[in-house]
């Protein structure tokens, strides 16, 4: 299948392109049981017809970018598990869903590549190999279940983050880093963000992302830091902690706007909205979009 191009479609649309939102905490909010170990991508073996009928909202709302349900099929979290499952059948699954889900050649398919571990664990408890092998099957399969991007979320490990892009920079994978970072703007392993986006920067991708963070925790960076030329950004949604199991909506849609609007005039690659969002996020964005960009 031709794979389609971010900066092609954001340059044919001449606005940011809209990425869709969460997908575990609206399960959640649904009322489906999570997983310890691979959180809600058992459901697109178990119920496929949720998971799709969740990009078909996303895509109804506007979303010209939906992220596979893939993330916690790496093979670190499927190994955990008590299923008898390989991470080929949960990507397999998982993509499937979202490409079935499709209602125009238009859509963009990013595959979400996870942290190998929780996002929020600063000590790592696996090897270096265990690692790298995690990553590179996991990037690896979703590839070849065609993905049209390789969607790298919530990395807050320098080694990890480098080993991601070298990678997918080595393979000529278009893909995106998105880093989740601190207010102190250090990553979880104790980098400085600005020294971070210059690693990323060095390997080629298609866009450096900041997603799971607030808004807020953003400004601390871009108050007194220069942001890439290609970047993205899907802020947390959530009531309370970043780190709570139960996620809740904390921000209506109409706050979010007002939240990332001064944002949008540094030109980002996408926007979108991380846990705690709705299609009703994604759809107030398309709202603001068509007013905005109308010219």
């Amino acid at each position: 299948m031709d794979r389609k191009n971010l900066l092609e479609q954001r340059s044919f649309l001449k606005r940011p392109l809209i990425l869709d939102g969460a997908m575990g905490s609206l399960l959640q909010q649904q009322g489906f049981p999570s997983d310890k170990n691979l959180w809600y991508s058992k459901l697109n073996i178990d119920n496929a017809d949720a998971i799709k009928n969740i990009h078909k909202d996303y895509i109804d709302a506007g979303a010209d970018i939906i992220t596979t349900n893939t993330f916690r099929t790496n093979p670190v979290a499927v190994k955990r598990s008590k299923y008898d499952l390989t991470s080929e059948q949960l990507v397999s699954s998982s993509v499937r869903q979202a490409l079935g889900s499709l209602n125009s050649n238009n859509i963009i398919v990013a595959g979400c590549n996870p942290p190998a571990e929780d996002c929020y664990q600063v000590e790592r408890t696996i090897t270096e190999y265990e690692l790298d092998y995690n990553h590179k099957k996991h990037i690896e399969l979703l590839w070849e279940n065609n993905v049209d991007v390789v969607w790298n979320e919530t990395q807050s490990h320098w080694d990890e983050i480098e080993l991601i892009c070298k990678f997918c920079n080595n393979n000529s994978l278009p893909y995106a880093m998105n880093i989740y970072f601190l207010d102190s703007l250090k990553i979880l392993s104790g980098e400085l963000l600005s020294e971070v986006i210059e690693l990323v920067k060095s390997f080629n991708p298609i866009a450096v992302g900041f997603n799971c963070i607030k808004h807020s925790t953003f400004f601390k960076y871009t108050d007194t830091n220069i942001l890439p030329d290609r970047f993205g950004f899907y802020f947390n949604c959530g009531a309370g902690n970043i780190t709570d199991e139960i996620i809740t909506c904390g921000i209506d849609p109409s706050d979010y706007i007002e939240n990332i609007k001064p944002l949008l005039e540094y030109d980002p690659l996408y926007v979108g909205s991380c846990c705690g969002s709705s299609p009703a996020h994604t759809k107030k964005i398309k709202e603001y979009f068509d007013e905005a960009y109308r010219n």
